[in-house]
């Protein structure tokens, strides 16, 4: 069952893919959205509280998750990183003391590399003692800290796991008009997946609109 929505923030998953669903080609590129809809992230990511994204997107992209032209808003930074492997060279550790940066790692991760990402300004924030970051516990943690509404923006991976969690409320993915295939290539969401797709996870359209050459669509999930 979903935790309640009073014990976590809302969620809002955002991404740009191609007709084919990949949000990177199989090299890893990932520059997908047009001009207008670059601007109507930026809009999005200052409407939160806090941005999330997972390890592999990290390594990949090496992103700022700041926002553009918002009058100086700097929401959170999450970073979803089991073991701790978040490079101290990455842009967000380096400017970890200019704007709110939080690294959730698990019981299982190196305590000196813990240590050292406190250290660069990073809050790490401990959640569960298996392999992999508890989505679930994170969410809570996150609530009590204020953040009440969080842009989530994969990758594949962690798509899947806060989908199947049912810690998603929204979906909105830009369309960019383009085929990219490539079964290597990383689509919206990955992960096991459901069996049947009687099972599958239900949406209700909210709304859709075009931005420069891209469809963007806008999806309640339910239940």
């Amino acid at each position: 069952m979903p935790d309640s929505r009073n014990s976590r923030p809302y969620v809002i998953l955002n991404a740009a893919m191609s007709v084919d669903g990949k949000i990177a080609t199989y090299t890893g590129d990932s520059r997908m959205s047009s001009p207008a809809d670059f601007r109507r992230v930026h809009r999005l990511r200052a409407s939160v509280d806090g941005i999330m994204v997972g390890m592999r997107t990290l390594l990949r992209d090496d992103p700022k998750l700041t926002v553009r032209s918002a009058g100086g808003r700097k929401p959170s930074r999450i970073i979803v990183d089991s073991k701790a492997r978040t490079p101290l060279t990455s842009y967000v550790v380096r400017t970890a003391k200019e704007i709110p940066t939080i690294v959730a790692v698990t019981s299982r991760a190196p305590n000196n590399k813990i240590e050292i990402l406190a250290q660069r300004g990073v809050r790490v924030l401990v959640c569960g003692r298996g392999p992999l970051v508890s989505v679930k516990i994170l969410l809570r943690t996150l609530r009590k800290l204020g953040i009440r509404k969080i842009l989530l923006e994969g990758g594949g991976a962690l798509n899947w796991s806060m989908l199947n969690s049912g810690l998603v409320d929204e979906v909105s993915v830009a369309i960019t008009p383009r085929i990219l295939g490539g079964e290597k290539a990383v689509s919206l969401v990955e992960g096991k997946g459901r069996l049947l797709v009687r099972d599958g996870i239900n949406l209700k359209l909210r709304k859709t609109a075009k931005y420069g050459p891209d469809l963007v669509v806008s999806y309640k999930v339910l239940g």
